[in-house]
């Protein structure tokens, strides 16, 4: 049975799931009743950081435009522009076993694409969730509902993966930004 996270909680990922090297993230959400005549389009990301929180090149930013890290560790699985249906909007397999070792953290987020233009924000979103499934029988491990505590953000730091010692913890993170893409991406130290 899956772990349920509120913000701000850790949790081991690894230590109690020995073997445990591929699992997938799946990020989804509704829209609130919406008049604005936009569709809404988040859009799922990763940062592969250092201890920094920063990422070493622009190349550890994997998100629609760059689906795959070169390491083959962290893998977009493709840009969904509705989120209409039910179950995962977006997918990112990871390989933890293949993640570079200088890369301590893996921060996983959702924009809402053209934000500004369209007038939208996450306080038109409902039912946001992010899971982690072992992507070995697709057991669900983790489960951490965002809530609906937002109002004027477009952009959200949803969770982390991150080294502890030799082993993975899972941090439920939760925390939003105005600004959308650009503002997560200056956080994270990618070029914009």
């Amino acid at each position: 049975m899956a772990i349920s996270l509120q913000k701000g909680q850790k949790v081991d990922l690894t230590k109690g799931n020995a073997g445990l090297t591929k699992i997938f993230i799946g990020l989804g959400w509704d829209t609130n009743k919406y008049d604005g005549g936009s569709d809404f389009d988040l859009d799922a990301s990763a940062f592969l950081t250092g201890e920094s929180g920063k990422v070493q090149s622009d190349a550890d930013f994997v998100f629609y435009g760059n689906l795959k890290h070169a390491s083959d560790s962290v893998e977009h699985t493709g840009d969904n522009l509705t989120g209409d249906g039910d179950g995962d909007d977006e997918v990112i397999n990871v390989d933890l076993s293949k993640i570079p070792a200088n890369v301590a953290k893996v921060a996983f987020t959702v924009t809402i694409h053209e934000a500004e233009s369209r007038k939208q924000n996450f306080g038109m979103v409902s039912n946001a969730y992010i899971r982690v499934v072992n992507a070995a029988g697709g057991t669900e491990l983790i489960h951490y509902d965002l809530g609906e505590d937002y109002s004027v953000e477009t952009a959200v730091v949803v969770a982390e993966i991150y080294r502890h010692g030799t082993e993975w913890k899972f941090n439920a993170i939760g925390s939003g930004f105005s600004g959308g893409l650009k503002a997560l991406c200056q956080n994270f130290g990618v070029n914009v």
